[in-house]
């Protein structure tokens, strides 16, 4: 039912937009400023405003004169309006002095600050953000630059090189003018929230009031007084956090009553750079600039760009352009500026990467770490710094370092040369940090949630995601069922190829953090999700694995001396397994060949691999096939399970029969077999190794979490978010088995969801990065100028094969010397025009290859004088549309 209209509230909302009531343009009650009064402001509080001016000082006494009523009614009338939002209080010389603002940055942002009101009447956070969505459009182009209502301020460090710049261009300015703060939350993020559209950066304490805001904001109980090193400190943590600066920009050049820390996702005023791509509106006096020379392609910058101005591209030379720059060749500078020039969904739709691709190397991992900046960092001999760049996107370096497939080094462009670059060796060097408790890289926590999140699941993906969970600042129990962390990397990897110290010292790095790990507690058993929620957690991330093997369902499988590769494996890691006789191994993966080395150290006198596939469809790796080939063990391809041939109870043999193609036509896995060609082959021991499989046991009693028909659990596959709202599943459990840097990968997503869900009112996918990154054309790339020197390989341990890990790591000479073999495939793409000029890039680049220049020499106007300067602003404006216009119809002559 609709509400009857407030006549004087839309009379008021008409007065404050400068309009009449039955005029052109007038403000109608669906409008954005009729609607964020109409709940707390009553007709009677409209009336006292309506004698009110914009940007005019009053008294309660004065307006007591216009409106014919007592000054003590005028009064408490001026302080309703003013708890509401919808104006300023002061006290000045003794007496309560009252003015309003404009809407935006003024009225609106205020109304949202009243947290009671803006929780009880959502329409308060809708109205604002419908103000600059259907008011914005009007201003494209017609602002000169400095002279928006907001502007953005360089993060001050940015600028510190640059001779040219004003005082009016640092923060430090406004903050060393002022005497008197306030913080208050943010009111953009505020609103996003209340519409259940929060990027995920949250509101708490992040907008900074000065002078006569802040008395106000001290007043209504918007904010709280702070010093002015605690201002100091917010403008610092916001910047550590990926946030930049704006002020409101209506009091003239050098002055204004608030710093801003804002988000490209979430802010209204940055909306009107990254959806109607007018950020001359908004934009400070200075571009970022990119030395090609020194860029690695780490992806920081893009990352924290938060208009999307910087993507990631390529430096090769190659049939397609390749350039430094995005080039418009038409902006709200010169062209007539419509919807169809906008971009609607710019916080769903960021783009990390140019059309003609980055370094494959980032875009082959399926975690997308900076490869390219790791290399660059260790060719420096900054270690600390290169293993502070891994972590952000793996937290198990040493253990990639080890048991990596190294999708990076298949895809390395240097490989089309010779031999791609060592990747895994250069990590694992960086990496043997984290082995010495006096070198480990131990991020600091970003925040402090007073909220419990629960990991079920002790393997890569669930400790992946109670680290970066930990360093936001929540409280994280890991629940694990076995007595030992690690999941597959404890139990299902064999020593030889990751020796458990090594997976220790990594787990002691999350134990640092403040993670409670409990092992040898299962989940659905002892302890089930309900009994947690009744504890306090507020979400849970379900990573347990696909920790039991599968068989296959042929006769004699349940004889003794035939058992899973999983069940063998974890045997031989837990307690150790002896093994005699002859071994027969059937499968052909990464984890039957594991098993297959494993059964020579158990002691087998031989050991036999049997797998349909032929030696190209093998799924294990290249470098593990060799391997155990090495170790004299026999691989044996085409050849498919028929039955297990027993005696008195016990295996003595398998038969086999030919598999002729494991795929039909379109790729799918359809075995096709010829049954009259067998092969009997003797074995005291048959290890099966075809897969894994997940046993949920009760974990998931009384949920509505689904599974597959392969008892993977169903789960978005971007947000991870099962059926059951505060349940999360990721890794083997969610995707089926898969390597280890696949589990971490979505470990970090999982806490990304995490942090998300359990804030209030925030999306779990606006504003987020999506990673969606493609690789240059290689075929077509010109490569010049590269060294000869031959990849480095570290030394291996001479011997008898062992449990003990033979490979040895690089000697600082090698890393420097494959360090320089990389070819610097990738590098960063700048979009000038987009660009606002914040600095948060030069925050997040630890190569020096990004900075801010001075491109533009504007300055703010005072509200009272901006209407010549726009008017003068538009004209020019037309002119150059006119022009081009002209320049294109001749063109076509």
């Amino acid at each position: 039912m609709e509400r009857e209209i407030k006549e004087k509230v839309l009379d008021l909302a008409n007065h404050i937009s400068g309009k009449k009531r039955g005029s052109k343009g007038e403000i109608r009650a669906t409008d954005p400023e009729y609607m964020i009064m109409e709940p707390v402001v009553t007709d009677e509080m409209a009336e006292v405003a309506l004698h009110m001016e914009m940007r005019k000082k009053t008294t309660a006494a004065e307006l007591a004169q216009k409106c014919c009523k007592s000054e003590a009614e005028i009064r408490r009338l001026l302080m309703e309006l003013a708890d509401a939002g919808v104006c300023f209080v002061n006290e000045i010389d003794g007496v309560d002095t009252f003015w309003y603002e404009v809407w935006v940055p003024g009225i609106m942002e205020m109304m949202v600050g009243n947290k009671k009101n803006v929780a009880k009447y959502p329409q308060i956070a809708e109205a604002f953000e419908a103000y600059g969505r259907v008011r914005g459009p009007r201003t494209a182009g017609n602002f000169p630059v400095g002279v928006g209502l907001m502007r953005v301020i360089p993060i001050e460090q940015a600028i510190t090189g640059e001779t040219r710049r004003a005082s009016y261009e640092e923060v430090s300015k406004y903050l060393n003018d002022n005497d008197l703060f306030t913080v208050s939350d943010c009111s953009c993020r505020t609103a996003r929230e209340m519409m259940g559209e929060g990027c995920g950066h949250l509101k708490e304490d992040m907008c900074i009031q000065m002078g006569h805001a802040a008395e106000y904001y001290m007043r209504t109980g918007r904010g709280r007084q702070i010093t002015r090193e605690e201002a100091f400190e917010i403008i610092r943590r916001a910047e550590e956090n990926g946030l930049m600066h704006q002020i409101p920009n209506l009091d003239g050049s050098g002055k204004t009553h608030a710093i801003c820390n804002c988000c490209g996702c979430s802010c209204l005023s940055l909306r009107t750079a990254g959806m109607f791509i007018n950020a001359d509106m908004v934009r400070s006096n200075y571009v970022s600039e990119i030395d090609r020379e020194k860029c690695v392609a780490c992806g920081e910058c893009v990352k924290h760009c938060p208009v999307n101005a910087l993507q990631l591209g390529q430096k090769l030379c190659s049939d397609a352009p390749v350039t430094g720059e995005i080039v418009r060749d038409e902006t709200p500078r010169n062209t007539e500026w419509n919807s169809d020039k906008w971009n609607p969904d710019y916080r769903t739709n960021r783009r990390n990467v140019v059309d003609t691709g980055t370094s494959p190397c980032k875009t082959a991992c399926p975690a997308h770490i900076a490869v390219q900046g790791y290399i660059k960092l260790a060719s420096q001999g900054k270690y600390m710094e290169a293993l502070e760049l891994i972590k952000l996107e793996n937290p198990f370096p040493a253990v990639c370092g080890r048991v990596c497939p190294k999708d990076c080094e298949s895809e390395c462009t240097r490989g089309d040369i010779d031999d791609p670059i060592a990747i895994d060796d250069i990590k694992r060097f960086i990496a043997e940090r984290e082995l010495h408790t006096d070198q480990r890289y131990i991020p600091a926590k970003r925040h402090d949630y007073d909220k419990k999140i629960a990991v079920v699941g002790g393997g890569p993906s669930g400790l992946a995601c109670a680290y970066y969970l930990a360093v936001d600042g929540y409280k994280v129990t890991v629940f694990e069922k076995q007595r030992e962390l690690g999941g597959m990397l404890t139990f299902g990897i064999p020593s030889f190829r990751l020796e458990k110290n090594i997976i220790d010292a990594e787990i002691d790095i999350i134990r640092a953090l403040g993670v409670e790990l409990k092992t040898s507690v299962e989940v659905g058993k002892d302890i089930g999700i309900d009994d947690l929620r009744k504890q306090g957690y507020a979400a849970f991330y379900l990573a347990i694995g696909a920790q039991a093997g599968r068989r296959i369902g042929i006769e004699g499988e349940d004889a003794d001396g035939v058992r899973t590769g999983i069940d063998f494996l974890r045997s031989a890691n837990a307690d150790g397994v002896a093994l005699g006789g002859k071994v027969v191994v059937i499968g052909g993966g990464n984890v039957a060949i594991d098993v297959a080395r494993t059964a020579i150290r158990a002691g087998a006198t031989e050991a036999a691999m049997y797998c349909i596939e032929n030696r190209k469809e093998m799924p294990a790796l290249d470098e593990e096939i060799e391997e155990a080939m090495s170790e004299d063990v026999a691989i044996h391809n085409g050849w498919g399970p028929k039955r297990i041939l027993t005696a008195n109870g016990r295996v003595i043999g398998v038969e086999f029969k030919r598999c002729v193609a494991v795929f039909d036509k379109n790729g799918r896995f359809d075995p096709v077999y010829d049954e009259a060609n067998c092969l009997t082959v003797p074995a005291d021991h048959v290890l099966v190794s075809v897969g894994q499989t997940i046993e949920w046991g009760g974990l998931l009693n009384g949920s509505r979490v689904e599974l597959r028909g392969n008892k993977t659990a169903v789960s978005d596959a971007f947000t991870l978010q099962t059926d059951e709202p505060d349940i999360f599943a990721g890794g083997d459990a969610s995707t089926g088995p898969k390597f280890a840097i696949d589990a971490i990968a979505q470990g970090k997503e999982g806490a990304i969801s995490i942090h998300r869900y359990v804030q209030k009112g925030q999306s779990l996918v606006i504003g987020r990065d999506r990673r969606e990154y493609f690789s240059l054309d290689k075929e077509n790339a010109i490569i010049e100028g590269f060294d000869n020197t031959p990849r480095q390989r570290p030394l291996q341990a001479a011997g008898a094969r062992t449990f003990r890990d033979a490979r040895g790591v690089f000697t600082e000479e090698q890393l420097k010397r494959e360090t320089e073999r990389c070819l610097g495939c990738g590098t960063t793409v700048r979009d000038a025009f987009l660009c606002v000029g914040c600095g948060q890039c030069t925050t997040k680049c630890r190569f020096d290859a990004i900075s801010l220049v001075r491109k533009y020499d504007g300055e703010g106007v005072a509200w009272e004088d901006i209407k010549p300067v726009v008017i003068k602003q538009v004209l020019k404006r037309k002119g150059r549309i006119a022009v081009k216009k002209i320049q294109k119809l001749l063109q076509g002559v």
